[in-house]
């Protein structure tokens, strides 16, 4: 199953070091049944580019609670066996976690199988939204105006082994 971990750069950097991601629990997301009802589509590209931005939303909130975070979202696609994704079914309902899973222990970044990182074009934006985050989550429509500039930047694909680059 693929999933995609939500980071910061310096999160992607300890990673990175230890050469896993981790310790566990983590959350992750992934195409999960409620995600698939949710985005109503077969085409597993579409779920899966899905699941990547849910996870670029929760970088956003990493990023906002860590005021020397660089202000670029970023989330590294691993494979992992089925069974090691557990969606937690009391939050089916609840919009924040669609495509939500828990991982119980950290991951080989080995496993990884691709990493995305915002452009450095888009920190102004990350960071604008990320000020802005827990006004947003309160309905100001200013606020969430800001937070969707921001989700407007596309995560770059990298390769794993590209990752002393990005964390440089």
């Amino acid at each position: 199953m693929r999933v995609y971990v939500p980071l910061t750069l310096s999160g992607l950097a300890a990673a990175h070091r230890a050469g896993e991601i981790g310790p566990g629990p983590l959350t992750a997301y992934a195409v999960t049944p409620a995600l698939r009802e949710w985005y109503v589509s077969d085409d597993i590209e579409e779920l899966e580019y899905a699941a990547l931005n849910r996870a670029a939303a929760a970088s956003l909130r990493l990023i906002a609670g860590d005021p020397g975070a660089v202000r670029r979202r970023a989330v590294v696609a691993v494979d992992v066996p089925d069974g090691q994704a557990v969606a937690d079914p009391d939050h089916n309902l609840d919009p924040s976690s669609l495509g939500e899973v828990r991982i119980a222990s950290a991951v080989a970044l080995a496993k990884a199988a691709a990493v995305h990182v915002d452009a450095d074009d888009a920190e102004k934006d990350v960071a604008a939204a990320a000020s802005v985050l827990g006004a947003a989550d309160l309905g100001d429509d200013d606020a969430q105006f800001v937070v969707d500039g921001a989700e407007d930047h596309e995560l770059l694909w990298f390769g794993v082994q590209e990752i002393p680059n990005l964390i440089g």
